[in-house]
């Protein structure tokens, strides 16, 4: 195979080590493989709305004392908001900088929904101010 195509084909099998899309993620969760979703948006924005079963860790909190409860044994895949929020890969960058095995969800939590996933939190509910995600970093 000429090295220009090996160097494709290993960008792509690369790509998919550190992704995953809403399709693949329901089908590892409803064959119960061991893995933890994390929003790594602000609690408020997980208040809102989030994925069922995910938990929250806010990547502007996360420290190495805020994740020692976590086993390293799973899987933790992070999403945010969507493709205009980085907060999955902040805290992406935190669990894999801090030991744990990481994918990010492409498209977060839009692209959960545009593909028909339930989701929890107050959505239902009117809200009249907006909402910070908690991709951008803390004002200094």
């Amino acid at each position: 195979m000429p090295r220009e195509r090996r160097t494709q084909l290993e960008f792509y099998q690369e790509k998919l080590a550190y992704e995953i899309d809403s399709a693949d993620l329901e089908a590892a969760l409803a064959s119960g493989q061991e893995l933890v979703v994390v929003d790594g948006r602000s609690s408020e924005a997980y208040a809102v709305e989030h994925i069922p079963g995910a938990i929250s860790i806010p990547h502007r909190s996360i420290s190495q004392s805020s994740l020692t409860g976590l086993s390293k044994s799973p899987l933790y895949v992070t999403y945010c908001d969507g493709i205009g929020c980085n907060a999955s890969t902040k805290t992406a960058i935190k669990l894999a900088t801090a030991g744990f095995r990481v994918k990010e969800l492409i498209g977060g939590l839009d692209w959960w929904k545009r593909d028909g996933h339930a989701t929890d939190g107050s959505a239902g509910q009117a809200h009249r101010h907006h909402i910070d995600c908690g991709c951008a970093d803390a004002p200094v």
